[in-house]
């Protein structure tokens, strides 16, 4: 490791070569499937920065180092750090709409039959997915805890996994298509009410019960074979390349139930659907019918 210390630039970074680029871009490609183009270097170069001056790094190899090195709280931060969650309550409200109307009364149908109903949201980021299919759930069957019907919420990121499991939100980042829609999130509760954190929005706690959150990375092996009636995954295929995108898809549609549903990001398109055994059902909307052709599977 070089512990010359590199004169900052003229901006008073450290200057990112080419090469220490390319060096991050194979770092975040084989461990977490993201795909750095070079006309992000700047960003990267002004977020990474900030991790060489926390830990007294002369330049991104050193850091690379420590990623490589495999460092859990540091590849904590490499993550945070080439990704960017941008959520909010009831977002893309037409996915919900197409749930509550066509979907979400028969699913709870067969879940008062005693039937098992697993629904995943898939980079989760702070929670807002989850908590808002969670409360259209309850919206249409208040005992819906009672029955065996749950919520997986994943992410890769462990820092926006700890916002989503709290569930308090500042107020200036609540944002719903409609008051009705705010109610069923933090009910009528005054904003600090049954929080510890005074100012802070909590939702309400029946939501909590639906869901389980965990930690996962979508392109490494996943720790359950169990399919899914439900599943978002919306804008974070973006920060993959075209065949993982294809990888990611295939894998989602193999662990869908007949006919369940696959909802993904309003910039993210599945090309030839059908490839994967998926029918769109709607804006970004797939459904899964029939078996999945051999070629996908390679």
């Amino acid at each position: 490791m070089n512990t010359q210390l590199r004169n900052p630039g003229t901006d008073g970074e450290v200057p990112l070569t080419e090469a220490e680029f390319a060096r991050i871009a194979r770092i975040a490609k084989a461990g977490w499937g993201l795909s750095l183009e070079s006309a992000k270097r700047p960003l990267i170069r002004s977020r990474l920065g900030r991790r060489l001056k926390v830990l007294g790094l002369p330049g991104f190899d050193a850091y690379c180092d420590i990623v490589e090195s495999g460092d859990a709280q540091e590849c904590d931060h490499f993550v945070s750090a080439l990704t960017t969650n941008v959520t909010h309550f009831y977002r893309e409200v037409h996915h919900f709409d197409l749930l509550e109307k066509e979907v979400l009364p028969g699913l709870l149908e067969r879940a008062r039959k005693g039937e098992r109903i697993r629904m995943w949201s898939a980079g989760c980021s702070t929670g807002q997915e989850p908590y808002s299919l969670a409360a259209s759930i309850l919206a249409q069957s208040r005992d819906a805890a009672r029955y065996d019907l749950r919520i997986l919420a994943t992410d890769i990121d462990t820092a926006v996994l700890k916002t989503a499991q709290e569930g308090l939100y500042d107020p200036k980042i609540c944002i719903f298509p409609t008051p009705e829609h705010e109610a069923r999130i933090f009910g009528d509760r005054p904003s600090d009410a049954a929080s510890a954190r005074p100012g802070q929005r909590p939702v309400r706690p029946e939501l909590k019960q639906l869901i389980t959150f965990r930690r996962l990375n979508l392109v490494q092996p996943w720790p359950f074979t169990g399919r899914f009636d439900i599943i978002f995954c919306r804008n974070v295929v973006i920060y993959f390349d075209k065949p993982t995108q294809m990888q990611v898809w295939t894998r989602f549609a193999e662990l869908l139930n007949p006919g369940a549903h696959l909802l993904i990001g309003h910039s993210e398109r599945i090309t030839a659907p059908a490839d994967v055994g998926l029918v769109t059902a709607g804006i970004t909307a797939y459904r899964r019918q029939g078996p999945i052709a051999a070629t996908a599977r390679k």
